[in-house]
């Protein structure tokens, strides 16, 4: 029996391999900058969101039980193909469907849509990317890997990081599927029902936006809008109170390294002793 050690025909069968996995990100990377180049997310905004507030009441009150599929499906589809606007539509849940069914259902779409990402990344460039990104990449992969889930947990409940590079980061540092999967769902929950009751605390404010609205088009000036920030909801105090939440999910980390120095130290003590 003879081996074929051909290194070119090997070279070229992993090269086919990396192709056919890389198409499915190609695709995404692809479809996402179709989305900003034509400036469709756009469309997902306050002014749009307060034009057309009281038909898509009308519509969820109707269709409730088809009303929330189609936003999760909308969640899932904009966080698989990382356009920031998750969290315009985790206060627009809680507008729309209330604080508990709307943050519930933002909950659903933003896990299984980073579940998406997650795998698409992972299978096209994580294990290739670990193999080859260098001793001290490595060191920094099996580090983040050591402690995988309180790290996980720590950028999710802190909302400053963006939420397609925490998707990315675990995918290229070879991060299981179930912690992934745990960390995220569990970590996103505060965030994601903060900004849902936020939402469902609105309704007031696009009432008084509307009016505004109608009265500047009533008085026939050019440069009416329905304005929103995000930065009405997102307050000092409860984006304090996620990094609170985020340094909490570091203690493990932080206490495991102190034993883990302190076993060194207690081993190097007595073997001088």
């Amino acid at each position: 029996m003879t081996a074929n050690n051909d290194p070119s025909s090997a070279g070229a069968g992993r090269a086919k391999f990396s192709r056919r996995r890389l198409v499915p990100l190609v695709v995404v990377v692809v479809a996402s900058g179709v989305v900003i180049a034509m400036g469709w997310q756009r469309q997902l905004s306050f002014e749009t969101l307060a034009r057309h507030y009281e038909v898509l009441r009308e519509f969820i009150a109707a269709h409730e039980v088809s009303a929330v599929p189609a936003y999760i499906a909308l969640y899932i589809v904009a966080v698989a193909l990382s356009v920031p606007v998750g969290a315009y539509l985790t206060v627009t849940g809680g507008i729309l469907f209330g604080a508990v069914l709307g943050g519930a259902a933002a909950v659903v779409g933003a896990t299984i849509g980073a579940i998406c990402i997650f795998l698409i990344a992972k299978s096209a460039i994580g294990e290739y990317f670990v193999r080859r990104a260098g001793r001290l990449a490595e060191k920094v992969a099996q580090a983040f890997r050591a402690d995988a889930f309180n790290y996980l947990l720590c950028l999710r409940l802190v909302p400053i990081f963006p939420f397609w590079l925490v998707n990315l980061v675990p995918a290229l540092c070879g991060v299981p599927l179930a912690t992934f999967v745990a960390a995220t769902a569990l970590g996103i929950i505060p965030v994601t029902f903060a900004f849902a009751f936020v939402g469902a605390g609105l309704d007031s404010v696009i009432a008084a936006q509307q009016a505004a609205y109608q009265s500047c088009l009533a008085a026939g000036r050019p440069d009416c809008r329905l304005e929103f920030h995000m930065k009405a909801a997102l307050t000092p105090e409860l984006l304090g109170a996620f990094v609170a939440l985020g340094v909490l999910a570091l203690i493990p980390v932080v206490v495991k390294r102190l034993r883990a120095r302190a076993t060194a130290d207690a081993r190097e003590r007595t073997d001088n002793a």
